[in-house]
Protein backbone atom coordinates (compact mmCIF):
# COMPACT_ATOMS: atom_id res chain seq x y z
CA UNK A 1 0.00 0.00 0.00
CA UNK A 2 1.39 2.90 -1.01
CA UNK A 3 1.60 6.05 1.31
CA UNK A 4 1.20 10.16 0.61
CA UNK A 5 3.36 12.22 2.95
CA UNK A 6 2.14 15.74 3.30
CA UNK A 7 4.72 17.87 4.73
CA UNK A 8 3.78 21.48 6.76
CA UNK A 9 4.55 24.11 9.42
CA UNK A 10 2.59 24.16 12.74
CA UNK A 11 2.28 28.12 13.68
CA UNK A 12 1.45 28.71 17.27
CA UNK A 13 2.62 32.46 18.13
CA UNK A 14 6.23 32.58 17.14
CA UNK A 15 6.41 28.84 17.41
CA UNK A 16 6.65 27.39 13.67
CA UNK A 17 6.98 23.39 14.05
CA UNK A 18 7.86 20.85 11.66
CA UNK A 19 4.95 18.37 10.43
CA UNK A 20 4.36 15.23 8.52
CA UNK A 21 0.79 13.75 8.00
CA UNK A 22 0.85 9.95 6.62
CA UNK A 23 -2.16 9.36 4.39
CA UNK A 24 -2.24 5.78 3.35
CA UNK A 25 -3.51 4.90 -0.43
CA UNK A 26 -6.78 3.61 -0.76
CA UNK A 27 -9.60 2.51 1.98
CA UNK A 28 -8.87 4.39 5.16
CA UNK A 29 -9.77 3.63 8.68
CA UNK A 30 -11.43 6.39 10.97
CA UNK A 31 -8.76 6.82 13.34
CA UNK A 32 -5.96 9.31 13.71
CA UNK A 33 -2.72 9.02 15.15
CA UNK A 34 -0.68 12.04 16.26
CA UNK A 35 2.84 11.55 17.52
CA UNK A 36 5.56 13.29 18.87
CA UNK A 37 9.02 12.23 20.11
CA UNK A 38 11.37 12.41 23.32
CA UNK A 39 13.59 14.98 25.04
CA UNK A 40 16.22 16.06 22.74
CA UNK A 41 15.32 14.47 19.58
CA UNK A 42 13.12 15.10 16.70
CA UNK A 43 10.17 13.66 14.88
CA UNK A 44 12.50 11.02 13.12
CA UNK A 45 12.70 9.01 15.76
CA UNK A 46 9.27 7.63 15.48
CA UNK A 47 9.47 7.34 12.04
CA UNK A 48 8.10 3.44 11.98
CA UNK A 49 4.94 4.08 13.92
CA UNK A 50 3.32 6.33 11.20
CA UNK A 51 4.54 4.40 8.41
CA UNK A 52 3.72 0.82 10.18
CA UNK A 53 0.21 2.13 10.65
CA UNK A 54 -0.02 3.93 7.38
CA UNK A 55 1.00 -0.19 6.39
CA UNK A 56 -3.15 -1.27 7.67
CA UNK A 57 -5.10 1.80 6.31
CA UNK A 58 -4.42 4.05 9.48
CA UNK A 59 -3.04 8.20 8.79
CA UNK A 60 -1.03 9.80 11.24
CA UNK A 61 0.81 12.75 12.07
CA UNK A 62 4.36 13.01 13.63
CA UNK A 63 5.73 16.68 14.72
CA UNK A 64 8.84 18.23 16.29
CA UNK A 65 8.98 19.44 19.32
CA UNK A 66 9.33 23.59 19.94
CA UNK A 67 13.39 24.53 20.49
CA UNK A 68 14.68 20.90 19.69
CA UNK A 69 17.13 21.53 17.26
CA UNK A 70 17.74 18.30 15.49
CA UNK A 71 13.59 19.34 14.63
CA UNK A 72 14.55 22.39 13.29
CA UNK A 73 16.25 25.30 14.18
CA UNK A 74 13.32 27.72 15.67
CA UNK A 75 14.55 28.82 18.77
CA UNK A 76 11.92 28.33 22.16
CA UNK A 77 12.41 31.45 24.28
CA UNK A 78 9.69 30.85 26.55
CA UNK A 79 10.06 28.03 29.27
CA UNK A 80 6.65 28.99 30.80
CA UNK A 81 4.67 28.40 27.17
CA UNK A 82 6.32 25.01 26.86
CA UNK A 83 5.27 24.64 30.33
CA UNK A 84 1.47 25.61 29.82
CA UNK A 85 0.95 25.16 25.85
CA UNK A 86 3.38 22.36 24.59
CA UNK A 87 0.29 19.90 24.74
CA UNK A 88 -2.03 21.91 22.41
CA UNK A 89 0.43 21.14 19.55
CA UNK A 90 -1.22 17.89 19.17
CA UNK A 91 -4.54 19.70 18.07
CA UNK A 92 -2.52 21.82 16.21
CA UNK A 93 -1.32 19.44 14.16
CA UNK A 94 -4.56 18.01 13.27
CA UNK A 95 -5.50 21.26 12.64
CA UNK A 96 -2.97 21.82 10.17
CA UNK A 97 -3.44 18.84 7.99
CA UNK A 98 -7.43 18.70 8.81
CA UNK A 99 -8.40 19.56 4.90
CA UNK A 100 -6.44 16.40 3.79
CA UNK A 101 -7.83 14.03 6.22
CA UNK A 102 -11.03 12.71 5.22
CA UNK A 103 -13.03 10.16 7.41
CA UNK A 104 -16.33 8.78 6.51
CA UNK A 105 -17.45 8.42 10.40
CA UNK A 106 -16.32 10.43 13.47
CA UNK A 107 -12.49 9.38 14.08
CA UNK A 108 -10.96 7.72 16.71
CA UNK A 109 -7.92 9.28 17.60
CA UNK A 110 -4.72 8.44 19.21
CA UNK A 111 -2.27 10.14 21.03
CA UNK A 112 1.13 8.92 21.51
CA UNK A 113 4.68 9.92 21.75
CA UNK A 114 7.97 8.87 23.71
CA UNK A 115 9.27 9.83 26.92
CA UNK A 116 8.75 13.49 27.24
CA UNK A 117 6.25 13.22 23.74
CA UNK A 118 4.32 10.49 26.03
CA UNK A 119 4.17 13.06 29.11
CA UNK A 120 2.59 15.38 26.67
CA UNK A 121 -0.09 12.90 25.31
CA UNK A 122 -1.37 12.24 27.90
CA UNK A 123 -2.02 16.11 29.39
CA UNK A 124 -3.18 16.29 25.55
CA UNK A 125 -5.99 13.32 26.41
CA UNK A 126 -7.92 16.06 28.47
CA UNK A 127 -7.96 18.96 25.85
CA UNK A 128 -11.90 19.71 25.12
CA UNK A 129 -10.80 19.38 21.54
CA UNK A 130 -10.97 16.24 21.70
CA UNK A 131 -13.74 15.80 23.86
CA UNK A 132 -15.90 14.75 21.87
CA UNK A 133 -13.74 11.98 20.07
CA UNK A 134 -12.65 8.24 21.48
CA UNK A 135 -9.42 8.31 22.52
CA UNK A 136 -6.56 6.66 23.19
CA UNK A 137 -3.30 6.98 24.84
CA UNK A 138 0.21 5.19 23.39
CA UNK A 139 3.13 6.19 25.47
CA UNK A 140 6.66 4.13 25.42
CA UNK A 141 9.06 5.06 27.77
CA UNK A 142 7.40 6.53 30.21
CA UNK A 143 7.79 5.69 34.42
CA UNK A 144 6.83 7.47 37.47
CA UNK A 145 10.50 7.99 39.13
CA UNK A 146 11.00 8.77 42.91
CA UNK A 147 9.42 11.07 45.03
CA UNK A 148 12.73 11.77 45.95
CA UNK A 149 16.17 11.96 44.83
CA UNK A 150 17.94 13.02 41.35
CA UNK A 151 16.73 12.61 37.64
CA UNK A 152 19.02 9.39 36.19
CA UNK A 153 20.47 12.18 33.52
CA UNK A 154 21.56 14.26 36.65
CA UNK A 155 23.71 11.81 38.13
CA UNK A 156 27.66 11.78 37.15
CA UNK A 157 27.18 8.83 34.91
CA UNK A 158 25.30 10.63 32.34
CA UNK A 159 26.80 14.58 33.15
CA UNK A 160 29.09 13.59 29.48
CA UNK A 161 25.55 12.24 27.40
CA UNK A 162 23.63 15.55 28.83
CA UNK A 163 26.70 17.87 28.19
CA UNK A 164 26.17 17.25 24.82
CA UNK A 165 22.09 16.74 24.41
CA UNK A 166 21.64 19.90 26.22
CA UNK A 167 23.01 21.60 23.13
CA UNK A 168 20.71 20.26 20.88
CA UNK A 169 17.89 22.36 22.53
CA UNK A 170 17.10 25.80 23.14
CA UNK A 171 18.95 27.30 26.46
CA UNK A 172 15.41 27.96 27.67
CA UNK A 173 14.94 23.57 27.30
CA UNK A 174 17.99 23.07 29.51
CA UNK A 175 17.98 19.74 31.66
CA UNK A 176 17.86 22.05 35.02
CA UNK A 177 14.76 23.61 33.86
CA UNK A 178 12.57 20.79 32.06
CA UNK A 179 13.73 17.63 34.37
CA UNK A 180 12.24 19.07 37.43
CA UNK A 181 9.08 19.80 35.16
CA UNK A 182 8.96 16.60 34.22
CA UNK A 183 9.00 14.91 37.06
CA UNK A 184 6.47 17.10 38.83
CA UNK A 185 3.94 16.36 35.67
CA UNK A 186 3.93 13.33 35.86
CA UNK A 187 3.40 13.36 39.75
CA UNK A 188 0.67 15.76 38.71
CA UNK A 189 -1.10 14.51 36.06
CA UNK A 190 -4.82 14.91 35.92
CA UNK A 191 -5.76 12.34 33.48
CA UNK A 192 -9.02 10.75 34.03
CA UNK A 193 -11.47 7.73 32.62
CA UNK A 194 -9.30 7.49 29.45
CA UNK A 195 -7.82 4.56 27.70
CA UNK A 196 -4.02 3.91 28.05
CA UNK A 197 -1.27 2.08 26.62
CA UNK A 198 2.28 2.03 28.28
CA UNK A 199 4.78 -0.05 26.31
CA UNK A 200 8.34 -0.65 28.01
CA UNK A 201 11.48 -2.53 27.15
CA UNK A 202 13.16 -4.73 29.98
CA UNK A 203 16.42 -3.21 28.41
CA UNK A 204 15.25 0.74 28.59
CA UNK A 205 18.03 1.65 30.86
CA UNK A 206 16.58 5.14 31.83
CA UNK A 207 12.95 3.81 32.56
CA UNK A 208 12.58 0.95 34.89
CA UNK A 209 9.89 -1.77 35.01
CA UNK A 210 8.89 -0.23 38.18
CA UNK A 211 8.86 3.48 37.58
CA UNK A 212 5.82 1.86 34.66
CA UNK A 213 4.30 -0.12 37.20
CA UNK A 214 3.86 2.64 39.77
CA UNK A 215 2.68 5.28 36.61
CA UNK A 216 -0.08 2.63 35.70
CA UNK A 217 -0.82 2.35 39.38
CA UNK A 218 -0.84 6.39 39.11
CA UNK A 219 -3.35 7.14 36.72
CA UNK A 220 -5.72 4.10 37.79
CA UNK A 221 -6.31 6.23 40.67
CA UNK A 222 -7.93 8.41 38.40
CA UNK A 223 -10.45 6.03 36.72
CA UNK A 224 -8.39 5.09 33.78
CA UNK A 225 -8.36 1.99 31.77
CA UNK A 226 -4.53 1.12 31.64
CA UNK A 227 -2.40 -1.87 30.65
CA UNK A 228 1.33 -1.82 30.44
CA UNK A 229 2.97 -3.65 27.95
CA UNK A 230 7.13 -5.04 29.07
CA UNK A 231 8.70 -6.16 25.69
CA UNK A 232 11.99 -8.05 26.14
CA UNK A 233 13.99 -5.27 23.64
CA UNK A 234 13.43 -1.56 23.27
CA UNK A 235 16.30 0.56 24.55
CA UNK A 236 15.06 3.70 25.67
CA UNK A 237 16.94 5.49 22.16
CA UNK A 238 15.52 3.34 19.48
CA UNK A 239 11.77 4.54 20.13
CA UNK A 240 10.82 3.32 16.41
CA UNK A 241 11.41 0.15 17.22
CA UNK A 242 7.79 0.67 19.35
CA UNK A 243 6.11 0.76 16.11
CA UNK A 244 5.83 -3.14 15.99
CA UNK A 245 4.23 -3.48 19.47
CA UNK A 246 1.88 -0.41 18.86
CA UNK A 247 0.22 -1.54 15.98
CA UNK A 248 -0.33 -5.12 17.59
CA UNK A 249 -1.95 -3.62 20.77
CA UNK A 250 -4.23 -1.49 18.51
CA UNK A 251 -5.43 -4.25 16.71
CA UNK A 252 -5.50 -6.96 19.60
CA UNK A 253 -7.56 -4.04 21.58
CA UNK A 254 -10.11 -3.39 18.36
CA UNK A 255 -8.92 0.43 17.67
CA UNK A 256 -8.03 -0.25 14.23
CA UNK A 257 -11.51 -1.98 13.09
Amino acid sequence: MKTLIKKGIISFGDWKINAMCFIPEGEKKDVLGIFTHGYTSHKGSILSWPARLADVGTSSIIFDLPGHYLGSFNEMNDFLKFKKSSHLLFFKAWDLFKDYLKFKNKPKVILGGHSLGALLALKAMELEEFGHLEKYAVCVGLGLPPEKGSHLFETNFFEKTMNLRSQMVSPELCPENILPWIKAEKRGLEVKDKNIFLILGEDDVIVSVKEAKDLVDLLKKGGNRVSLKIVKKLPHHLPDSAAFYIKNILREEKVLI
